[in-house]
């Protein structure tokens, strides 16, 4: 083989190594950034992760919000009504948060299946549903009038 021509294979080679390293990482990184989403039923059917963060949505579930001691720590219960999550968030609630109204939080999942929320998301009229939450609930009202 030529030396240009050798010369020219290794450039190639190491060009095609570089762009598949590149895509990896990418890949990588795309994938640790995703949040996924989960309705109450899943999470309460063990479909969540345990040591990841997540999407949790649903109802605040009327009377359920309660504030134990004199701290920002609130608890309250969501349901997709069909299944309910406990959750606890210590912070300042967004000033649209209501019982009976739809909400998405982040956070993660703790041993005793409580949803330890680091963020959450009011709707922000009353004629607003997160889509997640509006899919979950229309595929909750398919099964039922199928069964």
């Amino acid at each position: 083989m030529k030396p240009a021509r050798k010369q020219r294979l290794i450039l190639i080679s190491l060009m095609v190594i570089g762009v598949a390293i590149a895509t990896g990482f990418a890949l990588k990184s795309f994938n640790e950034n995703l949040m996924y989403f989960f309705s109450t039923t899943d999470v309460v059917a063990g479909k969540a992760p345990k040591d990841s963060l997540f999407r949790l949505g649903g109802m605040v579930i009327k009377g359920s919000v309660e504030r134990p001691g004199d701290g920002m720590m609130v608890r309250f219960k969501l349901t997709d009504f069909s299944k309910e999550v406990t959750v606890e968030y210590t912070g300042i609630l967004p000033d649209l948060f209501r019982e009976g109204q739809g909400i998405v939080a982040h956070g993660k999942l703790n041993a005793q299946g409580v949803f330890i929320a680091e963020e959450v998301l009011a709707k922000h009229d009353e004629n607003y549903m997160p889509p997640e939450v509006k899919a979950s609930l229309k595929t909750k009202s398919l099964s039922e009038k199928g069964q």
